[in-house]
């Protein structure tokens, strides 16, 4: 039994994983267990970890996944791994600054209630990254799509964004690029749903957790530098508009079905091609568009099979 066990997800990213356990070193204590999960990387990438904890004379294990099933997969790989009174999910491409971990600490006392919590996430410029935010519905994907002033007005209370706090708040969900997750959420509502390869499992978890009856919180007092899409590339800056792989999608679907059933994931498409033709009219105007490549076709992906995988 450890107090806290951090698991970082590696996939393919040893130097940025490296760095990584590298800025927790000053913040382990007895009560510590610092875990990497290579997630079946197939690339030499778990032994050019170990070669470096050694070298480096860090303090981390290296587990090794037999398969790739995505990120809830590896993490909860590392979670069954250990048994711990909290558990702080990790990606590879962040930088924990000091005193990050005793102030997620801090928040645990001070905040019994909260099962998950997260950080303010820091860009590599320094700059707050949006990390916390509403639930995903239907109606939000009308906003996404059209991006237009009027309408995010009128219908604000399904913009997924919410403004930038400095003080802690309780949002629907944070982003679990760091996350700290207390065993008694594990314990009551079960592992990270597997069956979504990668992105949306965020959310999910967080939602089952407030149904379950603990709180999310925002504590920004803990920062963590976010090297934005250096783990996946798909939220990468400069790849926000290009087509994103078919697993984002499955994972799109896998949401909007679980929680609001198939109709809800087919209003969701309608409202988001409603949206479309709003920000396709500005475009004409010469005006750039903000939305993926082929995006009116992919967001069809699953739409019949979309709760197929595990649970």
């Amino acid at each position: 039994m450890t107090e806290l066990a951090i698991v970082v997800l590696n996939y393919r990213t040893p130097d940025l994983t490296l760095t990584c356990i590298e800025s927790l070193q000053s913040q382990l204590d007895a009560d510590t267990r610092l875990i990497v999960v290579d997630n079946a990387s197939g690339d030499g990438s778990a032994d050019r970890i170990e070669q470096g904890i050694a070298e480096r004379q860090l303090h981390a294990e290296v587990l090794r996944s037999p398969i790739n099933g995505g990120f809830a997969a590896g993490m909860n790989f590392g979670i069954q791994s250990t048994h711990a009174d909290a558990y702080v999910l990790l990606n590879s491409d962040t930088v924990v600054r000091p005193g990050a971990l005793a102030s997620l600490r801090a928040a645990m006392q001070e905040h019994p209630s909260a099962g998950i919590i997260g950080p303010a996430i820091i860009g590599e410029h320094g700059e707050v990254v949006a990390s916390y935010f509403r639930d995903f519905q239907p109606m939000s994907e009308l906003l996404r799509s059209a991006r237009t002033g009027p309408i995010q007005r009128l219908l604000k209370r399904y913009s997924v964004l919410l403004p930038e706090a400095a003080k802690p708040i309780e949002p629907d969900w944070i982003a679990f690029a760091c996350a700290l997750v207390r065993r008694e959420v594990i314990e009551r509502i079960g592992p990270l749903d597997d069956g979504y390869f990668m992105y949306f499992e965020d959310v999910d978890y967080c939602r089952r957790a407030r149904a379950a009856g603990f709180k999310v919180l925002y504590w920004p007092s803990a920062k963590v530098v976010h090297f934005s899409g250096g783990s996946s590339g798909v939220t990468d800056p400069g790849a926000l508009q290009k087509r994103a792989p078919r697993y984002y999608y499955e994972a799109r679907a896998r949401y909007f079905a679980k929680f609001f059933g198939l109709r809800g994931l087919w209003l969701a498409n309608g409202f988001w091609h409603l949206g479309r033709s709003v920000s396709w009219s500005r475009e004409r105007l010469g005006r750039g568009t903000h939305l993926r490549q082929r995006e009116a076709q992919d967001i069809w992906t699953n739409a019949l099979t979309p709760l197929e995988g595990s649970s």
